[in-house]
């Protein structure tokens, strides 16, 4: 009987060892001059082509499927759930995550990216540009100013690797 409790706690350690299921999806490997951590689908940088040359190479396909290099700009400062990564001194890409199956850390900003999906143009809502507003934690008063739906280039990703 002096064995059961011990015994019963040993298995509940052992078992919490395992996948805790969270939003996150990260994994996290190290190479020998730096740490990536991925996120979603686990991708590889084979391919990735810089953000700022999307525009170009989509030409006028409504969504173009591609994987693309860059900085964080900003994350999500509520759950993680969207980022977006700089274009050039005026201009960032919106990134949400496929299914809102993963999140990336609310620190990332200023970490190199690879990302894989798709890219395509829309018209974001005015409650969905206040909502973002919102989630990156901008003053009211620049939030009260958003009073026109936005045509813009998004992307979807599918998988994240970020590079530490």
């Amino acid at each position: 009987m002096k064995l059961i409790i011990p015994s019963l706690i040993g298995i509940a350690l052992l078992a919490s060892c395992g996948d805790s299921g969270s939003k996150s999806g990260n994994d996290t490997m190290k190479s020998d001059s730096m740490k990536v951590s991925y996120f979603g689908d686990t991708i590889t940088a084979d391919g990735a082509m810089p953000v700022a040359a999307l525009e170009a190479k989509m030409g006028d396909a409504p969504s173009y499927n591609c994987k693309l290099e860059g900085t964080i700009e900003s994350v999500c400062q509520k759950k993680g759930c969207w980022m977006e990564l700089t274009i050039n001194d005026t201009e960032a890409l919106h990134v949400s995550f496929k299914d809102y199956k993963f999140f990336v850390p609310k620190d990332a900003s200023g970490k190199k990216v690879i990302m894989e999906g798709v890219a395509k143009y829309d018209t974001v809502s005015v409650s969905m540009l206040k909502h973002l507003a919102s989630d990156a934690n901008k003053p009211q008063e620049e939030i009260d100013k958003i009073t026109e739906p936005e045509y813009e280039l998004f992307f979807e990703a599918s998988g994240v690797m970020i590079k530490e």
